[in-house]
């Protein structure tokens, strides 16, 4: 009888019999939008005027390792464990790749790097590696609300490390040609590994804040590595007295893993990020230039600005040192310049006199009103008092890109060229653009690898400049 099988052995079976023939046409190009935007986030992270990057990379090359898959943005390759802790912190690090919303998790930032390394290693075709990048992702996303990511986020837990480790080792697991018993394994030794903590909201350096994903996906690599040549590990990770649920998060959603599995796919309900910035500011910033917009408002017609946001994520966005989780930083620059991207977390923009002005002047409501929809929905109402005296308000419960209030896929692609032709040529972009579309055809992600590799007439990796006028009528140096 099934139900006298533990559910990890369950889970392992179905991920050896996991095909992409049986997975619907809707799900798979959504995965290639979300493997275009993931790239196009790395892409521009691989910048090496980014302190993370730089240090990876010298990182690994110190290392050394067989030169079996790409770095991104450099011209050489590492082992396949090192590729996927590289790539993946860079898939983190603008803060700018897909997420999803009721799983409070950035699956594609480690299920990308790592299946990109395991199948560059083992000369996968296209479409084995997209069949390993949506069941990860799929792993990812079942573990999160078996776990249920507030329980772990109130533990320090980081739902996209601890829950990305199982799904890269299903990815990797995959595309190493696991059986059912060896998946089981590959589940447990992920288990054994996982890690990565809310800690980082104290690093200012942003450093190890997009390392968690890095880890996720190393982690999971590593542990498929090592189950595929036979080594042992804990075959039922989600049941014993040393679970998944007691080490975690203290709280068991079975039901999570298999449930509708085949039927219900989570890659569709990923959410695509507009600024660089915690996905929780992204309803306010909408609300916010939406007022401004509607009202023909600049910086400087503003006097005050509220934020209202559900209580039981609030304490991850109000007053947060880290400024890419600070609602009173990314509100006020947001308005300032029209946005936010990851140049303005890693430099301090309250130079600005403006942006110092509203930091100022900002304040967040943790409203226990707007729990309701949590985590589901980031329900945020901004109200502004205007220097004439005005109090206009919106509220805004699904940002622009998510399931609910989507972006187009010309839309996607567009914010896919902005990210990627800040480090290489818009010819040169538009070939990797090309490669990701057509990677399910691809004989092998060899290519695609190579483009990483050979970012030519790679732009100035100096500060970027923006020569115009920010929304305050000031000039700025910052030019988007």
């Amino acid at each position: 009888m099934e139900h006298s099988v533990p559910l990890s052995t369950q889970l392992a079976d179905r991920l050896a019999a996991f095909r992409l023939k049986d997975v619907p046409g809707e799900v798979l190009a959504h995965a290639k939008l979300m493997l275009l935007d993931t790239v196009g986030a790395m892409l521009a992270a691989s910048n090496p005027k980014y302190s993370a990057t730089r240090i990876l990379v010298d990182f690994a090359k110190r290392l050394g390792g067989r030169p079996e898959s790409s770095l991104v943005g450099q011209r050489f390759k590492t082992s396949c464990v090192n590729a996927s802790l590289v790539n993946g912190t860079l898939g983190y690090y603008c803060d700018i790749e897909p997420h999803h919303v009721g799983g409070i998790l950035h699956a594609p930032a480690a299920m990308v790097p790592a299946g990109l390394a395991v199948a560059e290693k083992e000369r996968a075709g296209g479409r084995q590696f997209l069949e390993a990048m949506i069941l990860g992702i799929e792993v990812t996303c079942r573990v999160s609300y078996a776990l249920n990511p507030v329980a772990l986020y109130n533990r320090g837990f980081h739902p996209s490390a601890i829950c990305g480790a199982f799904g890269a080792a299903a990815a990797a697991g995959k595309l190493f040609r696991l059986n059912p018993k060896k998946f089981g394994i590959a589940l447990g030794l992920a288990m054994q590994q996982a890690s990565g903590l809310l800690a980082w909201a104290s690093d200012h350096t942003e450093n190890s804040r997009p390392f968690n994903p890095g880890l996720a996906a190393r982690n999971g690599t590593t542990a498929a590595y090592l189950a595929s040549l036979g080594f042992g590990g804990p075959p039922t990770p989600f049941e014993g007295k040393y679970d998944a649920y007691t080490a975690f998060s203290g709280e068991r959603h079975p039901d999570a893993l298999l449930g509708e599995w085949g039927k219900h796919f989570h890659t569709p309900e990923f959410a695509y990020k507009l600024y660089s910035s915690c996905s929780f500011t992204h309803p306010g910033l909408d609300a916010l230039l939406g007022i401004a917009r509607q009202h023909t408002l600049t910086s400087a017609d503003v006097q005050t600005i509220v934020l209202r946001f559900p209580k039981s994520g609030a304490h991850m966005i109000d007053n947060n040192e880290l400024k890419s989780h600070c609602a009173q930083y990314i509100l006020p620059v947001g308005l300032v310049f029209g946005g936010v991207t990851i140049d303005d977390i890693l430099e301090d923009r309250l130079r600005h006199p403006e942006v110092a002005r509203l930091r100022a002047a900002t304040r967040m409501v943790a409203d226990p009103e707007l729990d309701g929809g949590w985590p589901e929905v980031y329900a945020s109402i901004v109200e502004v008092t205007t220097t004439d005296g005005r109090r206009l308000s919106a509220r805004v419960d699904h940002a622009k890109g998510t399931k609910e209030n989507p972006l187009t896929a010309d839309e996607i692609r567009q914010k896919y060229l902005k990210l990627a032709t800040t480090v290489t040529t818009r010819a040169h972009a538009e070939r990797i653009a090309e490669a990701v579309q057509g990677i399910d055809r691809a004989p092998d992600v060899v290519r695609l690898g190579g483009l990483f590799r050979t970012l030519n007439a790679r732009k100035s990796t100096g500060r970027n400049t923006r020569a115009g006028t920010s929304r305050s009528g000031s000039t700025s140096e910052v030019v988007r």
